[in-house]
């Protein structure tokens, strides 16, 4: 619900400081503090998350650690040191050494952001990756020890899911900025020129990720634990293995798996459809302003990538079931030593604390959002208010 976000609106970002710092495009210069200003609302925010997910490692899955902590940590250990911290601390540089920095340094730190947040990205995957495909291991005195740091990094669970889910912050992005931007020309704002760039930018990113994210998708498959088919052959036969080694049970996923699946591509072909229609009204700016029919359909279609990425991922993991590491580690040997209530206690804070979270960060997103740029105070002088705002280009069509 965050890090998608946060990774695309960074890159996106990026890309237009690196337009103004290298032209001196006014225009550019007000749209990386309007669009700035959304992306950091949406990293802090995502940070208390963060550290939520950390108190429920160490509160409900201490069976986790136990035995498989020696690998399983050691990505997320290089997660929060080589990435979260620097990308932190970059990020802080970023928003306030604006005017205080050389130009070409300012526009350095927001690429080391965005290039961190794909490497904390990645270690994330690589841990979660592990989960899917456990490699890289053996087992010694009933723990999992690493033996291949190697194997671990470039396994395919990770790596395929990494480009999916970099694609897939592309994709969440360009519908952000094509969404708001509509919002604003279809209320006839008189910032044309700005919105009307800001949504070519955004739909330039939807039409450019749209395939890759479904590619490498798709090429995930090719990894897919068995089980997850449990009709096939495979499946059949990955079930068969499982009970002799570990006894009588259920193997196969629960019902929420396929249809995450199902759901996860039926969102997919809608945005293709956007993508589509987007890929023909491109090359003609004033369709992008006239379109008003167009312009609802881009604001409706802001949650898409969130629903197609929220389904996917009950896929992968739900689609995991009864496994926290698959083949290696169940979910009922995973948790902690404490009572079911104790668990249900925790389970139902966290979720009550996730929603108030997504209810905060979407209420600051759209309050800003709707303020549009004369209103931004990323960069500002607290002493006297927002920046000023740079003169507006004449609209070109």
């Amino acid at each position: 619900m965050f890090v998608a976000l946060t990774l695309g609106l960074a890159t996106l970002v990026a890309l237009m400081q690196t337009r103004a710092t290298w032209s001196g495009s006014a225009v550019h210069a007000r749209m990386t503090r309007f669009w700035g200003q959304l992306y950091v609302i949406n990293y802090a925010v995502g940070i208390v998350t963060g550290l939520v997910m950390e108190f429920q490692f160490g509160m409900n899955w201490g069976g986790t650690a136990e035995l498989t902590g020696g690998v399983f940590g050691a990505p997320l250990a290089m997660e929060t040191v080589a990435a979260f911290f620097v990308e932190s601390t970059f990020l802080g540089l970023w928003i306030f050494g604006w005017d205080r920095l050389n130009r070409w340094v300012h526009l350095a730190l927001i690429w080391v952001v965005t290039f961190t947040a794909y490497l904390s990205a990645y270690f994330i995957l690589v841990a979660n990756g592990w989960m899917q495909r456990p490699v890289g291991y053996e087992m010694r005195d009933g723990t999992a020890h690493l033996t291949d740091l190697g194997a671990l990094l470039t396994n395919p669970a990770a790596v395929l899911a990494f480009f999916h889910v970099l694609f897939g912050g592309l994709l969440t992005a360009g519908f952000f900025l094509a969404g708001v931007s509509a919002y604003h020309l279809f209320r006839r704002t008189a910032q044309v020129e700005f919105f009307r760039r800001s949504m070519r930018i955004g739909l330039a990113a939807v039409v450019a990720s749209v395939f890759p994210v479904v590619v490498f998708g798709g090429v995930q498959f090719a990894y897919l634990q068995p089980t997850k088919r449990p009709g096939s052959p495979e499946g059949q036969a990955a079930e068969a293995d499982l009970i002799a080694r570990f006894g009588p049970g259920d193997y196969t996923p629960p019902w929420p798996a396929s249809a995450g699946e199902a759901l996860m591509m039926l969102a997919w072909v809608l945005m293709l459809a956007v993508a589509a229609v987007a890929l023909v009204k491109l090359p003609f700016g004033r369709w992008l302003v006239r379109g008003r029919i167009f312009h609802v359909v881009l604001m409706a279609a802001v949650p898409l990538p969130y629903v197609a990425m929220l389904s996917g991922w009950v896929f992968r993991e739900v689609g995991r079931q009864p496994w926290v590491v698959y083949g290696l580690l169940k979910t009922q040997d995973a948790l902690s030593d404490v009572s079911a209530g104790w668990v249900a206690v925790s389970f139902t804070a966290f979720t009550g604390l996730f929603a108030v979270l997504i209810a905060v960060n979407a209420w600051l997103l759209v309050r800003h959002a709707r303020r549009g740029p004369d209103e931004v105070r990323l960069g500002a002088d607290p002493r006297t208010g927002p920046a000023p705002a740079e003169p507006m280009l004449t609209p070109t069509y």
